[in-house]
């Protein structure tokens, strides 16, 4: 089977979706099917280059929301290659240009949402919620109508999309989200990440890692951790990743401010040996999200045996719960709070039988290996 994925970008930096089609696709390989992926970028774009499938760039285009005037042609020349289509998210014109592309050919395709259906959105941004509805009804609505399937990586997902819109119709499909089991020389990426940051070595380290954005809730991991960090000299809280909107000085100051600062490394992103070795180096992962649709970062917490403090806002946090697997809080100060105090307090033992089950709940519910499996079948079901 030929299989074609449309994505505004495979920029590393734009996290989950696109780190989500490079983990998958050695799996999918396995099953038998061939991947190519098209999206918005420059042809030129590094990160097109060196891929385990065939990558196409298909801009430049115009602004955020990714216009380009015959972009439904390309779309529908590349799509006649294949045997199906899936679109990754919703509210570019990568989404409705393929709809316009397909609508005629017979071709079938499908959504991942990827969380963008979530109703935290329009009460987060109302005016952002009110200019898509003017051009939900037109466009995007019949982008979800038309497909195969729309396919969402958690129930919890699922039932949130329909919040949103009153206008809604969609063939739903929960296929599930994962990562690939993480390489496996774990003393090595520990190493590599401490001889990359030695004054760590010593240290108790929780870690946040993703991008640095208002809807992660860093502003209440830097509460909470000011109310643990006298407890014990070597606690140390690590921040990883991008500063994709320029909100890590305001953090930065909001942490003077606390008497916090000398207790935090802020690393920039990391990847290969060094985002690895900073799952190895860690006791707790944090990720107190006011929304997250799935939260690859914390699949891959789980795949290292690190527990999870999330807050019960990221979409997989009642299986997380189920499990035992970490601590779900509410996405507040208190909560957060609440969540790292329990997991100074508990024991040893404790602690040690949670790593278990992380690793447990991951080979269960979000490797991508029975993932793929999973998406496999929807596929094949509908091409029969």
């Amino acid at each position: 089977m030929k299989l074609l994925r449309i994505i505004r970008s495979l920029d590393p930096i734009g996290g989950g979706p696109a780190e989500g089609i490079r983990q998958i696709t050695s799996h999918l390989t396995a099953l038998g099917i061939d991947t190519t992926v098209a999206s918005l970028d420059s042809p030129d774009s590094p990160w097109l280059q060196g891929q385990t499938f065939h990558s196409k760039g298909l801009g430049p285009v115009l602004g955020s929301y990714g216009y380009r005037r015959n972009l439904p042609d390309c779309i529908r020349a590349i799509a006649q290659q294949h045997d199906c289509v899936i679109i990754e998210g919703l509210w570019q014109y990568h989404a409705f240009a393929t709809w316009r592309a397909l609508r005629s050919t017979g071709i079938p395709y499908f959504v991942y949402p990827h969380g963008m259906l979530d109703p935290w959105f329009k009460h987060a941004y109302p005016l952002k919620h009110l200019k898509k509805w003017c051009y939900w009804p037109w466009a995007d609505y019949r982008v979800l109508r038309d497909a195969s399937a729309v396919l969402f990586t958690t129930e919890q997902e699922r039932l949130l999309a329909k919040q949103s819109f009153s206008l809604y119709r969609a063939n739903e499909e929960v296929v599930g989200f994962g990562t690939s089991i993480p390489p496996s020389e774990a003393a090595l990426q520990r190493e590599v990440f401490l001889n990359h940051f030695p004054h760590l070595s010593d240290k108790r380290l929780l870690l946040f890692l993703s991008r640095i954005h208002p809807k992660k809730g860093i502003d209440l991991l830097l509460d909470a951790f000011s109310s643990v960090a006298s407890s014990n000299s070597a606690l140390h809280l690590v921040i990883a990743g991008p500063d994709q909107v320029g909100l890590q000085g305001d953090l930065t100051l909001r942490a003077n401010a606390l008497g916090i600062a000398d207790r935090i490394t802020w690393t920039g992103m990391l990847s290969g040996d060094l985002k690895w070795g900073a799952f190895r180096s860690a006791e707790l992962f944090c990720l107190p999200s006011y929304q997250e649709n799935f939260g690859i970062v914390v699949a891959e917490s789980l795949a290292c045996g690190l527990p999870v403090s999330i807050s019960d806002s990221v979409n997989i946090a009642p299986d997380v719960a189920s499990a035992c697997a970490g601590i779900v809080h509410s996405p507040t100060v208190e909560g957060t709070k609440a969540a790292l105090h329990h997991w100074l307090q508990m024991s040893y033992s404790s602690r040690v039988q949670m790593s278990r089950n992380s690793i447990d709940l991951f080979d269960s519910m979000f490797n991508f290996a029975s993932v793929a499996g999973n998406l496999v079948s929807i596929l094949k079901a509908e091409l029969n």
